[in-house]
């Protein structure tokens, strides 16, 4: 279960080579930071900068460029899936992508989402200050929030509302007052043309000001500070954090509670949080496996980690990532996905199960895929409601899958033994016996090779399957 909830499932080397649990839990921590995912250079990024969009007259050309910010969006979200499918940390990117729905964004900026995104990865598993600092310095976060507009004269309060209740101290833990005075201070944050953070002091509001109980002079790097001290920001993450790893719908406060401490008395290191989680005994009690519904991106690059597959339509990844309702650098509003039970409804529960068939199989699945969301956000100039988007059909199409490591480990096993075997490999709990016996008579038993592939396809598609 180790793997499952810290990646994205077990490789069949640790099934077979188990480890105590410190070791383990120690190896999936890197040793040096990551190295970034770069899709587009700085030197590329100067020659097609706003500033470069702000000075064509031709507005063929300005739509032509928009057209390509949105292709190398593209293009981005296919290289950080890839990451997580080849990485040797699985760790390090599902923290990542934590992170990416604790911090939200949407701006169709593939630049600034690759910038954003790189702060995330180099303190997912480090230190929640530096990188809170980092984020909210970060052109992405900047303009999404509109602090741009954040002048002395004019506070704009969006981007201060959500550092406080989004990122750090959760509703209810503030006042308006508390909100207003902290947009003061935030005014005269932003950024130039090649997303880097710069401070405007003429217009920053320079005044006195009251937050959280204490007065000064604030900018924003004290408000930061301020809500990097109050215990309810280690409290609202560890929360976050818990659902995240442990369960979608039960929480213990009184875990919850000295994690919470440990982690505020840490000053903050993510790991040491995670390392409490994995370690704990409550961890690994019977109540715990099953009790989380998988991403869709969880479970898309938990297939292609099983079995190393290649689409025969490169597109595949990004439109079931639509299709399941969570596409990456595009969340649903700045709260990020709210994950757990809205993963799932009837009709994506059994688009979900449908899926093994397609990838591993001869069977093509049509699915109902809405229309281009990017035109309609740019439009908006907001995350777009996709229960309001047309629909068109599209079609997954078999991808090319590499069986043969998978193959050769179970071939290890007698015949017999192989059902409850798979089971136990890939399903959170146990199957009941009815499911066993199901799954027996549906199984392909031309070859021992069919037979396992045939007995891994149709567990995955159990309902349990989803499950972690």
């Amino acid at each position: 279960m180790l793997y499952a909830r810290a990646g994205f499932g077990i490789s069949l080397n640790n099934y077979s080579n188990p480890l105590p649990i410190d070791k383990a839990v120690d190896n999936l921590f890197p040793k040096v930071a990551p190295g970034a995912l770069e899709m587009i250079t700085e030197a590329e990024w100067a020659m097609n900068s706003p500033n470069a969009l702000k000075a064509m007259d031709d507005n063929a050309d300005v739509k032509e460029m928009k057209k390509e910010f949105r292709e190398r969006t593209k293009d981005m979200n296919l290289l950080w899936m890839q990451a997580m499918v080849d990485s040797s940390f699985p760790l390090l990117e599902k923290m990542s992508l934590f992170w990416h729905g604790h911090f939200a964004t949407h701006i169709n900026n593939p630049y600034y989402d690759q910038k954003l995104l790189d702060v995330i990865r180099k303190n997912a598993l480090g230190n929640f200050g530096d990188m809170l600092r980092g984020v909210s310095k970060s052109s992405a976060m900047l303009q999404f929030l509109n602090n741009k507009q954040n002048k002395k004269q004019h506070p704009n309060e969006n981007f201060a509302r959500e550092v406080v209740e989004l990122f750090t101290l959760g509703r209810g833990h503030y006042t308006e007052d508390d909100i207003k005075e902290a947009a003061r201070a935030f005014t005269g944050w932003s950024f130039d043309g090649q997303g880097q953070f710069i401070f405007r002091p003429k217009q920053h509001d320079a005044g006195e000001k009251k937050f959280l109980g204490k007065n000064g002079n604030f900018d924003g790097d004290d408000i930061l500070n301020i809500l990097l001290e109050q215990k309810q920001t280690a409290v609202f993450i560890t929360q976050k954090v818990y659902r995240f790893f442990v369960s979608d719908e039960k929480i213990d406060d009184n875990r919850v509670k000295k994690l919470a401490t440990d982690f505020y008395n840490s000053k903050y290191d993510i790991g040491s949080l995670l390392r409490n989680i994995f370690t704990a005994d409550w961890f690994y009690e019977d109540a715990v496996p099953g009790a989380k519904i998988k991403s869709p991106v969880e479970l898309l690059v938990g297939y292609q980690r099983l079995i190393p597959m290649q689409f025969e339509n490169h597109k595949t990844t990004l439109n079931l990532q639509r299709v399941l309702a969570q596409y990456l650098f595009n969340p649903p509003n700045v709260a990020g996905w709210p994950g757990g039970t809205t993963w799932i409804d009837s009709s994506s529960l059994v688009t979900r199960m449908r899926l093994p068939e397609a990838f591993f199989k001869s069977n093509e699945l049509d699915l109902s895929l809405k229309e281009s969301d990017a035109e309609m956000a740019e439009a908006h100039h907001e995350p777009v409601n996709m229960e309001t988007q047309p629909v068109k059909p599209f079609r997954v199409g078999r991808a090319d899958a590499d069986w043969s490591a998978y193959v050769a480990y179970w071939k290890g096993y007698k015949k017999d033994e192989l059902p409850q075997a798979i089971a136990a490999y890939l399903l959170p709990s146990s199957p009941t016996q009815q499911q066993i016996m199901q799954v027996i008579s549906f199984a392909d038993n031309d070859s021992i090779d069919e037979f396992i592939k045939s007995l891994t396809i149709l567990f995955m598609e159990l309902p349990e399957y989803q499950l972690t």
